[in-house]
Formats: C-alpha cells, sequence, structure tokens
C-alpha cells in the first residue's frame, strides 16, 4: 500500500510516520506539508490512500478531497476537530481518524482501507464468462451497469499569494495558452498549468473538445452557428462564442443531442 500523509504541521507527519512503518504491507510514504502540495505530489506518488489532515493553511482537507482526480485514491481524514465527521464521510472518506490517536486506531482505520482496496482489485479482476449453451435470455441480458468513477467538482489552482478555487460548473470553456490553459468564468480567467487535452479527460463527460485549442462545458451552449467551409461557432448563454472547427464539429453535434435528450430543455438549435 502507497500512502500520501497530508499535515501543515511536521511533528503530526512524522508521528504518523512512526507508526505507517510498523505496518507491514506500507510500502511506499510520503509527505505533503498542505493540500496543494498533496495535489502536486498525486500524479507522481500515485497513492492508494491519502491520510489528510483537515484545517490547513490556503486550503483545506475537505477542499483537497473534492478536487482529487479520478481515479481517485481512498481517503482517511486525520483531524483534531470532530464537528467535521458528516461532511467528511460526505466526502466518501473511508474513516476519520480524530487526534490524538494511538497505533491500534489506526490499525482499524488501515484494515477498512485494505478491505476496500481488495474489494476494489477483485473487481477490476473479475470477467465475466460466456456461458457454453446460450439461450434467448442470456444473450439478450445487459451487461451489468459499471460504477462511475467520482467526479472533480472544484479545481485548485495557486495564484500568487493564495489559491483559487474555481468549481467545475462555473468553467463555461477551455483554451489553451502556451504551457496553460485559461479557464473561462464569469469570474474571471484564471490560468492553470495543464494540458487541454488532460484537463477534458479530468474533468469527464461534461466537457467536449470543439477546436484543438478550445473545449466547452455542454451545458453552457445555447446555439450553434454554421461558418464557411464546415466549420462554427457555440453560442453561450454567456454571450461568449466558442470556436468549433469541422474536425470536432459532428461530434459535437452528437453530444449536444444527447445532453438535450436527458435533459427537459429543448435541444439548441443547429
Amino acid at each position: 500500500m502507497r500512502v500520501l500523509i497530508v499535515d501543515d504541521e511536521r511533528p503530526a507527519r512524522d508521528k504518523m510516520r512512526r507508526l505507517l512503518e510498523q505496518e507491514a504491507d506500507i510500502t511506499a510514504i510520503d509527505e505533503a506539508r498542505d493540500g496543494i502540495d498533496a495535489l502536486e505530489r498525486l500524479p507522481a506518488f500515485a497513492p492508494d490512500l491519502l491520510l489528510l489532515d483537515i484545517q490547513m493553511p490556503e486550503i483545506t482537507g475537505l477542499d483537497v478531497a473534492a478536487s482529487l482526480p479520478a481515479p481517485a485514491p481512498l481517503v482517511v481524514f486525520v483531524t483534531a476537530y470532530d464537528e467535521y465527521a458528516i461532511r467528511a464521510f460526505d466526502a466518501n472518506a473511508i474513516d476519520y481518524l480524530l487526534k490524538p490517536y494511538d497505533q491500534q486506531r489506526l490499525q482499524r482505520a488501515l484494515q477498512r482501507v485494505r478491505e476496500r482496496l481488495a474489494q476494489q482489485r477483485a473487481a477490476a479482476l473479475t470477467v465475466p464468462s460466456m456461458p457454453l449453451n446460450l439461450n434467448e435470455e442470456t444473450i439478450s441480458a445487459p451487461p451489468a451497469p459499471q460504477p462511475a468513477l467520482p467526479a472533480i467538482r472544484q479545481l485548485l489552482i495557486p495564484e500568487r499569494g493564495g489559491t483559487r478555487i474555481v468549481r467545475v460548473e462555473q468553467i463555461q470553456w477551455i483554451e489553451t495558452a502556451d504551457n496553460y490553459v485559461v479557464l473561462h468564468t464569469d469570474d474571471g480567467q484564471p490560468l492553470m498549468r495543464q494540458t487541454l487535452a488532460g484537463l477534458v479527460d479530468k474533468l469527464g463527460p461534461r466537457f467536449q473538445r470543439c477546436h484543438r485549442r478550445a473545449a466547452v462545458q455542454l451545458d453552457w451552449v445555447a446555439s450553434v452557428q454554421h461558418l464557411d467551409k464546415g466549420d462554427g461557432e457555440l453560442v453561450l448563454r454567456s454571450g461568449a462564442r466558442v470556436p468549433c472547427s469541422r474536425q470536432y464539429r459532428a461530434e459535437v453535434m452528437d453530444r449536444l443531442q444527447a445532453t438535450a435528450s436527458r435533459a427537459p430543455e429543448q435541444p439548441p438549435s443547429c
């Protein structure tokens, strides 16, 4: 098991590391001094578990949990304040470890994590076998639905002197800017160091690539304007106009139609 300790107090990180080192199945331990540091370490370290403090400078542990990319590591909150317990379990925490804790209490939390990891691995390895005698019922039976990956609800963007929290539903569209992307919202246009393809993949199906330099949140699209040579423009509810190249136009229209069929509103005009 790979574990990332996230706490702004060095003595708390040292104590947790000492206790974790006594567990035989802990194969790697890393530390982050705050939420921003934790999110930056995630891609390279790839932890199975976050041991996450709640009250930290700049952003809280609850904000970090809401910003984890999918598939997210498991989370156990470690805090001195019991008033956050309900919000912690709303964030799908495996356990809530109240300071001061001891080895026995930590082991109970780790056992819950081990059980959840075992369930995940078993589900990933389970491949349904094909029955030898097929009949009409088995042929027509639909496959079992797969659980959806948790969606990111917000992005944390470091800025000079602090961190901006951008709720995903506020993002109207995204465009590239050299090694950054620009997030277009009603509240500004923050820059984020990320590739467009990587961010769209992280944000999930509500976003659609519409140009080699742009992607749009489908719920914001009000109409589609046709231009020459198969290109177009997406007119958003905010009045913004987003380029839509012919390379992506068919997929955009298919996704808009699918979105409209699930919503009570009429589909965008074409």
